[in-house]
């Protein structure tokens, strides 16, 4: 069955997505051809939930779904902020709450059988990635008579129907879901973890205050700035080589991110660091850094699938995948490798083969997980014998803008090394 489904997966992967980009150029060695958009306003900075969400509410019906996770919104105060502006507009609350980490289909039917109930208005998603990816499948969940798992996230599909409008509220950054219509779903039962995105799911508008993020614990601030430089490094990685506008700017992301973390692990009450890290997030998912690009998500992937075994952290699982994965494909986009290892971490090429450059490149990457106190190891993470690692390689699926198709084995050797 895990052939089959993979099969599939890799036919439909790229089908739907034409905000991202829509043919190749002959031998790949050119900018893709793109149409761009994205339909979510964003509202930045200190205090835009108070200033901007009154006068935002005006535009929506009576009605609206308050969805959050664990309940970390009720003891840091933003629970208490957002229900009294949405008293004061007059609504009326429904409370969906418990969005676990790696959101699960039966939490997403359970969702929209409540917004149907309801004849909810507007989903207003307050928390991270997870919160938001589950509200985006719950709008559609919402107003679709078939199967949503086999019609959308199985395979992609083409979204007909108008999905209840989605606000987000961000409380965690990294994923840079507030921008985009990607959302990741768990099926537990097949086990399988995957995302897809439809511009017709992005949020209708987005509200990001730095400030909001004060209150993640450390791990989670670190693992999610990691999954913000991983979205980029799975852009960049991959074709075109050739000088472009969107790995110029994802160079100075890359370094951004970089810098800004440190800052924010050595103060985390800098508001430039932290500010910094909330947007980069968001632009490395927005689309913008995609346009032109085939990109490659095997690690994300390959991570997608540990997740689905072990439900461990998403930033944390690609931590441990993303230099074993690059020094097994490093040969095969040499050129961006040595440009990644002079350009992102300024590593001096006087003396070096490009070789020696691009795989200084990539250990000074390893260097950095392992300073920011990532995990580096599968077994960190949960996979407890090797028998199990075959297993979840087994199931993952392959990315088709990876610098070398890869195979069943290529994948086991890249969690061996991992193991």
């Amino acid at each position: 069955m895990y052939f089959f489904l993979r099969k599939l997966y890799n036919r439909t992967v790229n089908k739907g997505q034409k905000a991202l980009h829509l043919c190749n150029v002959k031998g790949g060695t050119n900018m893709e051809n793109f149409i761009f958009e994205n339909s979510t306003k964003a509202y930045f900075g200190k205090g835009c939930v108070s200033q901007y969400l009154p006068d935002v509410l005006k535009q929506y019906g009576e009605n609206v779904m308050l969805a959050y996770g664990g309940g970390s919104i009720k003891r840091n105060g933003i629970y208490e902020e957002i229900t009294e502006i949405l008293k004061a507009a007059g609504k009326t609350v429904t409370e969906f709450s418990g969005i676990m980490s790696n959101p699960v289909y039966t939490k997403v039917l359970e969702g929209a059988k409540l917004a149907k109930e309801k004849q909810i208005d507007l989903i207003l998603a307050v928390g991270g990635g997870s919160v938001m990816d589950c509200c985006k499948a719950i709008s559609l969940a919402a107003v679709y008579d078939g199967d949503v798992w086999d019609d959308f996230w199985m395979k992609a599909g083409t979204v007909s129907v108008s999905p209840v409008p989605l606000g987000i509220v961000m409380t965690v950054t990294g994923t840079g879901s507030e921008m985009n219509g990607g959302a990741v779903i768990t099926n537990e039962i097949m086990k399988i973890k995957t995302g897809r995105d439809y511009p017709a799911l992005n949020a209708q508008f987005a509200l990001l205050d730095p400030l909001y993020t004060y209150s993640v614990p450390k791990k989670q601030m670190v693992s999610g700035s990691f999954d913000s430089l991983s979205h980029m490094m799975e852009i960049y990685f991959s074709l075109p080589n050739e000088d472009n506008v969107s790995d110029d700017i994802n160079e100075a992301l890359m370094r951004g991110v970089i810098r800004d973390l440190r800052k924010a692990i050595a103060d985390p009450d800098d508001y430039t660091a932290r500010s910094n890290l909330v947007w980069a997030s968001t632009m490395a998912e927005n689309r913008v850094l995609k346009l032109g690009k085939k990109t490659d998500f095997e690690c994300h992937l390959m991570e997608h699938q540990v997740g689905a075994y072990t439900d461990c952290n998403h930033g944390c699982g690609l931590a441990v995948l993303h230099p074993p994965y690059y020094r097994h494909i490093y040969k095969d986009g040499l050129p961006k490798f040595v440009r990644f290892a002079t350009n992102v971490w300024g590593i001096d090429p006087t003396g070096k083969t490009d070789e020696e450059l691009a795989l200084a490149g990539i250990d000074a990457l390893a260097d950095f997980i392992k300073e920011i106190g990532l995990p580096t190891t599968l077994w960190e993470l949960g996979v407890t014998d090797k028998q199990q690692a075959e297993e979840i390689a087994d199931t993952c699926f392959l990315s088709p803008g990876s610098y070398r198709r890869l195979t069943r084995e290529d994948i086991r050797e890249i969690f061996a090394s991992a193991y």
